[in-house]
């Protein structure tokens, strides 16, 4: 015969609900816990054993073979271990039994409450597991009790709430009602789990429809949409995924017989199935029903989203809206789209207006131009006498309408394509500046000399007010300020406690510093621009040929080496002439690329060489050298003289004969500067 133990403990796992396993370890850990409270030691590695037959228990306690103890508790020495298992080697662990003679007893009262709250988690763990496997499916439950905010339902082994939130309107409960509801969210709590269910949620009626349709739970017919308002009326959208199979008659089924019983069960809610279709116009014209659609124009736009605009009979405006809109907006909701629902006398006058007001749209309509009489006939008739339109009168104002509304969509599909193209070169712009941005940044950090480096900014001379601030922006070296620097005066000046006084500082004592700079090749076009000075002769000789050798010249590569070399000795000639030849090299008109070539061919062809070199030029030689300082530096009112010299040039006037000085614009001498300086002039 079974021991009254076993028979004991088979009770507790049938009236629990819990498996052997469960309920055996939570013996175990009872007892565990009950011999270390009794013994008054927690570091002992405690095992214990139940005898299911008889009811026995040991316990025993785990230790390490060691060779010298350090821990008594878990470590035991080898020769010791070999006493009780003569084949023990280091590392192995030892069982040793420690069962006190009285430990059922013991274990019987200390061990109780431990039992007993083992079981309750297993059991709430249990439960968990049960319904979290169950979310999102219905559940039968009966009302146990009933709130203003909430109402609980009584389910097998457990509780759960309907909020009011997911309560259908209008819907009144009783105690002891059994209803269907759909399992919303299972949260884990200390008290175990917490079961939210829901009425009102629009997949409690999908799955109230696999319930009782066949087809849609074999998969049959499948369930593309619904759009819900519980207690009021939903909306199904359905397709057949199987041919000869009609998704909509499935689902209402003989004489509406599955769908009416879903109805029931929702307390009345009616339920619109609508036969799915790829095509938007068509799909959104199903969901209006029970109303009748005319036409449908679908505009996508990408900033204001998807909008359809209806046309309908003007008996059907108010179908199709339904009661305070409700069909309306539940046919957006099913179909995703934005729904303008018109009557089509109010379609018709619109059109007949644009027409009216707008003189490109005649020509754009075509054959449908010759039906503007008879459509402002029957707008008219209507108008008077108040008839219905009959459907050779709906089919001509159908027409007329769509072909208004196809212009004007052409005219908004074209202007939407003009922005996109600009709002991509405006991308692309954006983006070619930015990479020509980092272009210029990293040209300039190459330009970094090595030695900036090598330079803290302690040694710098940087003030310690300015060096505070760019030790705490991480910057340690001066070749790490000219990294910022490389990306402007923004890149330091984004470094907290920097402002335009401390960044002026910085670049001061850069400066100062006199890093080497890099060496960097001449411009490859300068030399050809500079030979780009023809021959007098040939020029008087043939001026064509002239042109031709001038654009030859510019096609000619010249070396770098002969550009360097032709720079050297032009910065050595620049310095050993007098002030008054670099004056007159500067006015030389030759010597300016901006010259308009026109101009210098002509005045060379006319032997304006000659007369320049007869021109007389202002004299300021006999008080320059008293207005030079002691320091052979110029004063301001010689340079003043040399610089007005400088903006004077001579040209070849046709109608005098002869050569006269021109002052020239200060564009021009910016200009003309900027040349000079790429010449050494």
């Amino acid at each position: 015969m079974k021991s009254e133990f076993l028979l004991a403990f088979n009770q507790v796992c049938s009236d629990r609900g819990l498996s052997r396993e469960v309920v055996l370890d939570a013996l175990r850990a009872a007892l565990e816990a009950a011999y270390r409270r009794n013994t008054g030691n927690e570091d002992q590695h405690v095992v214990a054993q139940v005898d299911l037959e008889d009811g026995s228990a040991q316990v025993f306690l785990q230790k390490t073979t060691v060779e010298e103890v350090t821990d008594p508790d878990t470590e035991i020495a080898l020769d010791d271990a070999r006493k009780i298992d003569s084949t023990a080697e280091l590392g192995d662990t030892v069982m040793i039994d420690r069962t006190p003679d009285d430990f059922g007893r013991i274990a019987a009262q200390n061990a109780k409450q431990i039992i007993l709250q083992r079981i309750r988690e297993a059991e709430r763990e249990a439960r968990y597991v049960e319904y979290a496997d169950q979310e999102g499916e219905i559940v039968h439950g009966t009302v146990q009790n009933i709130k203003s905010q909430v109402v609980t339902l009584h389910l097998e082994g457990t509780e759960a709430i309907l909020p009011r939130s997911q309560q259908v309107p209008g819907e009144r409960y009783s105690l002891h009602q059994r209803i269907r509801a759909y399992v919303l969210e299972v949260r884990k709590t200390s008290r175990g789990p917490q079961i939210v269910v829901s009425r009102s949620h629009k997949n409690m009626l999908r799955r109230l429809l696999e319930l009782e349709v066949p087809e849609i739970y074999n998969g049959a017919v499948e369930i593309k949409a619904i759009s819900r308002e519980a207690g009021s009326r939903s909306k199904v959208a359905v397709a057949a995924r199987q041919p000869g199979v009609d998704p909509v008659g499935a689902c209402v089924g003989m004489r509406g017989v599955r769908i009416q019983s879903i109805v029931n069960e929702l307390g009345g809610e009616k339920i619109d199935v609508i036969e799915w279709s790829a095509d938007p116009a068509t799909f959104i014209g199903k969901s209006l029903s029970p109303a009748r659609v005319l036409t449908v124009q679908l505009d996508d736009d990408p900033a204001e989203g998807r909008t359809a605009s209806v046309i309908v009979p003007d008996d059907q405006l108010s179908l199709a809206i339904g009661r305070s809109g409700q069909n309306a907006r539940l046919a957006a909701k099913l179909t995703g789209w934005r729904i303008d629902i018109q009557g089509v006398t109010e379609a018709a006058t619109w059109a007949m207006k644009k027409i009216n007001e707008d003189a490109d749209v005649l020509p754009a309509l075509g054959s449908i131009a010759e039906s503007l009489p008879t459509v402002a006939k029957i707008l008219s008739q209507h108008e008077e006498e108040g008839l219905s339109y009959v459907g050779d009168e709906l089919l001509v104002l159908e027409q007329l309408i769509d072909a208004v509304n196809a212009y004007y969509t052409s005219l908004r599909d074209e202007e939407r394509k003009r922005q996109m193209e600009e709002e991509t070169a405006r991308r692309a712009a954006i983006e070619a500046a930015r990479e020509e941005r980092e272009a210029e940044i990293e040209e300039a950090l190459s330009l970094i000399p090595q030695e900036a480096y090598d330079i803290s900014l302690e040694e710098s001379g940087i003030s310690s007010r300015v060096l505070g601030h760019l030790e705490r922006g991480g910057l340690e070296s001066v070749g790490d300020v000219m990294e910022h620097l490389a990306e402007g005066d923004e890149g330091l000046l984004k470094v907290n406690g920097i402002g335009p006084k401390s960044l002026k500082e910085v670049k001061a004592t850069i400066e100062a510093l006199d890093l080497p700079e890099p060496s960097a090749a001449p411009p490859e076009e300068l030399e050809p621009e500079a030979e780009l000075e023809p021959d007098v002769e040939s020029a008087e000789a043939a001026p064509e040929a002239v042109e031709a050798e001038i654009e030859e010249a510019t096609e000619v590569e010249v070396e770098p080496e002969a550009i360097e070399l032709e720079a050297e000795a032009a910065i050595e000639a620049a310095e050993a002439v007098e002030p008054e030849a670099e004056v007159a090299e500067a006015v030389e008109p030759e010597a300016a690329p901006e010259e308009a070539p026109e101009e210098a061919l002509a005045a060379r062809m006319m032997g304006a060489e000659e007369e320049e070199e007869e021109a007389p030029e202002p004299d300021f030689e006999e008080d320059e050298d008293i207005l030079e300082l002691e320091d052979g530096e110029e004063s301001e009112e010689l340079s003043q003289r040399r610089s007005r010299r400088r903006r004077r040039r001579l040209v070849y006037d046709e109608e005098l004969g002869e050569v006269v000085a021109e002052r020239r614009h200060k564009r021009e001498e910016e200009e003309s500067e900027d040349w000079e300086k790429y010449l050494d002039i």
